[in-house]
């Protein structure tokens, strides 16, 4: 009894769904669709990881026209028509995504970086880094497992330092119009200083910052802000070079030779681009000639070479009583001798991380920082 009960049961809700399918006929057509859909955007995810980028584009868009409501498919393919420099494709599927996840703000922010940086509409970028900007979302944070507070920050941080880098665009494309570039510079640093406040730690809108008071000729700002820049990133020389500009305008050549040699250094090493190399050594040659015509600067330099020579010496004499110390000591891969800051291997110089801290340290600090400081805090 028990088995014929459940089988007419079965037959029963069988029947429920059948007559159900057949007056919502729309529904399971939809449901069908979004399931294939959902299939197509599963092997476009595929293909995206693994860089087959005309898969991709091919699986998203079947499985978008079955199924448009996927916005992790729109976002990928906005990013993949970047890629391909499609940016007008990229900013459609971009808009898609956040249509259908308005809290979407990777999505707002990649539309607005390829808004302004790539076909100059900056007001449309604008209207997206403001809903950044203006979007509240739940701070949810769960001790030692989850918290949205540090990426809601993160992401009012970047629209801001992008609202900034927008303006500083707009400025550019405003040619002779003195007063409109003007106006734009003090709205892009309004953003970066709201930027800096969130995260006073980032080097590009340190730099950014500095980059705008020196065009507006706020250059007391502009050095706090290349000085805070430098100690944030001191391998970077874009702030060391801007800073030795500054210098020299106000024709502390010294300190500007001090600031130019560093980026000159970090050129060479790091970025090796020959026409910045060029161009900065043109900068170099013209604060050399101004140190050297300084007579009191001479002074100074003849008493900083003759502190160097005592200096070296000694070094030379220490470094010399370590390696006869440990000249006889080989490791498996030859012969290694080892001094305070540097280590000899098989006849080549390496340089220890004592060396690459000393280093550091140099090209961290920021002397000229006083020339700066004293109208800035009087006011």
């Amino acid at each position: 009894m028990k088995k014929i009960l459940s089988a007419l049961f079965s037959i029963f809700v069988i029947a429920v769904i059948v007559i159900a399918g057949y007056f919502n006929q729309q529904f399971v057509m939809h449901q069908a669709d979004k399931v294939k859909g959902m299939y197509y955007v599963y092997k476009g995810d595929k293909a995206y990881k693994q860089m087959k980028m005309q898969d991709a584009i091919r699986y998203y868009n079947k499985g978008l026209n079955l199924y448009p409501r996927h916005y992790g498919a729109w976002y990928n393919l906005g990013n993949i028509y970047v890629a391909y420099e499609d940016y007008h494709s990229a900013l459609y599927a971009y808009s898609n995504a956040f249509k259908y996840n308005p809290r979407m703000m990777i999505a707002r922010m990649n539309y607005g970086i390829v808004s302004s940086e790539m076909l100059g509409d900056f007001d449309s970028a604008l209207k997206q880094y403001n809903e950044v900007i203006k979007t509240k979302r739940k701070l949810i944070s769960i001790p030692y497992v989850y918290s949205n507070k540090v990426s809601y920050k993160e992401n009012k941080a970047i629209a801001y330092y992008n609202i900034g880098v927008t303006y500083r665009l707009k400025s550019l494309y405003s040619n002779s119009d003195w007063e409109a570039r003007r106006k734009y510079l003090s709205k892009a640093i309004e953003a970066y200083e709201k930027s800096v406040a969130i995260y006073p730690d980032s080097y590009d809108s340190q730099y950014n910052l500095g980059v705008a008071y020196h065009t507006i000729g706020d250059y007391d700002r502009a050095g706090i802000c290349y000085c805070k820049a430098i100690g944030l990133a001191p391998m970077n020389y874009e702030a060391h070079y801007n800073l030795a500009l500054l210098l020299r305008k106000r024709r502390l050549y010294k300190e500007a030779y001090d600031e130019i040699d560093k980026a000159t250094t970090l050129i060479t090493a790091v970025d090796g681009n020959s026409y910045i190399q060029e161009y900065v050594a043109t900068v170099l040659n013209d604060i050399t000639r101004n140190v050297y015509r300084n007579e009191e600067y001479k002074q100074y330099l003849k008493v900083i070479l003759e502190e160097e020579k005592r200096k070296t010496a000694q070094h030379m004499a220490k470094n010399d009583k370590e390696i006869k110390a440990k000249e006889n000591k080989k490791d498996e891969f030859g012969e290694t001798i080892t001094s305070s800051g540097i280590n000899f291997v098989n006849g080549k110089i390496v340089a220890t991380e004592e060396l690459d801290k000393a280093m550091l340290d140099n090209f961290g600090k920021c002397p000229s920082l006083s020339h700066f400081t004293s109208d800035v805090t009087e006011e």
